[in-house]
């Protein structure tokens, strides 16, 4: 076995949940492969995107997927691998800009955990810790990012919260 599991990590914004992430990826000797949730809408996302490249350096298959993860999951989260999908935020976001069923999308990929069998690493913005969004469709996303982390980390072996940098391992 690889010793890798199966890990959520969360965390707020800059408290560095990618960086941490990645490091989990690159301490395992199993092909790295990156799913990039994110689509580079204008030139500050875009310079994210490079940031996080240029981090993460040779080594890894970048998959960009949007909308279809679970379809990404379930191709590429295979024997002698390591996914790492950053991050579910952004995915819960273009879901809910697509008009697409945010219940069915989470099932689809907690079902998903269920049966997979090599690790994926997935990171996710902890939303809920801050003040209580002013328009709806704020107090929307906050809540189905709160149930959707929620569901992962029922479904995922180990859950680390990060803050400024350190991680706290709230399931192992």
């Amino acid at each position: 076995m690889t010793g890798l599991a199966t890990t959520l990590v969360l965390g707020g914004a800059r408290s560095g949940k990618s960086a941490f992430a990645e490091s989990l990826v690159s301490a395992s000797t199993l092909a790295k492969v990156y799913v990039a949730t994110a689509t580079a809408g204008d030139e500050e996302m875009k310079s994210r995107i490079a940031l996080h490249r240029a981090r993460r350096g040779e080594g890894w298959i970048t998959i960009e997927e949007p909308l279809a993860l679970v379809d990404a999951l379930m191709r590429e989260a295979t024997r002698n691998r390591v996914v790492l999908v950053d991050c579910l935020t952004l995915w819960l976001s273009n879901l809910m800009f697509a008009g697409r069923d945010l219940e069915v999308e989470a099932r689809r990929l907690t079902q998903f955990l269920d049966v997979a069998k090599h690790p994926v690493i997935f990171v996710s913005n902890e939303v809920g810790l801050g003040l209580v969004p002013e328009t709806p469709l704020g107090r929307a996303f906050r809540d189905a990012q709160g149930r959707l982390n929620q569901a992962v980390a029922a479904a995922v072996p180990q859950v680390v919260f990060m803050a400024a940098g350190l991680p706290l391992w709230l399931k192992r």
